[in-house]
């Protein structure tokens, strides 16, 4: 079964992921990330592009012709997600559980201070745990 981890307490759900992003890029790590939510994953892609000043986090959608050759993968389905290459880790922003979870060693889970975020991310959890998952939480730095 998978691992998954779940960072909680971030002041903003998709900053918080940007930082994860790229400290798993910097650690030579290919990084696959699903999101079902047009609009949340536009502005994840944007951004990647603009958060951090000084740096570029290469990443591209699967039917990108340069798709191969980045360490990030943004899949917005369940059929991108099942045609994805294999890679070790995967950064879940949807709402739900990834379809085929078990297939993927590792999956990350960013969660906010919001509400909606939070109720979201227990019914994640309890779904990981019922599927028999190694489940892990870690509190966030304040301002993280």
């Amino acid at each position: 079964m998978s691992r998954i981890d779940f960072a909680y307490g971030a002041a903003h759900r998709l900053l918080a992921a940007c930082r994860t992003t790229a400290r798993h890029v910097q650690a030579g790590h290919r990084l696959l990330v699903y999101c079902t939510d047009p609009k949340r994953l536009r502005r994840f892609d944007g951004l990647l592009w603009e958060f951090d000043p000084i740096s570029f986090i290469p990443h591209a959608l699967p039917d990108d012709p340069l798709a191969d050759q980045v360490p990030v993968i943004l899949l917005p389905d369940a059929a991108a997600l099942a045609q994805a290459p294999d890679a070790k880790w995967l950064l879940n922003l949807d709402l739900d559980c990834p379809p085929d979870a078990q297939r993927h060693a590792r999956i990350l889970e960013i969660v906010s201070h919001h509400a909606a975020d939070q109720q979201a991310a227990r019914q994640r959890w309890a779904h990981y745990r019922q599927a028999g998952h190694d489940v892990h939480g870690h509190q966030l730095p304040a301002g993280t």
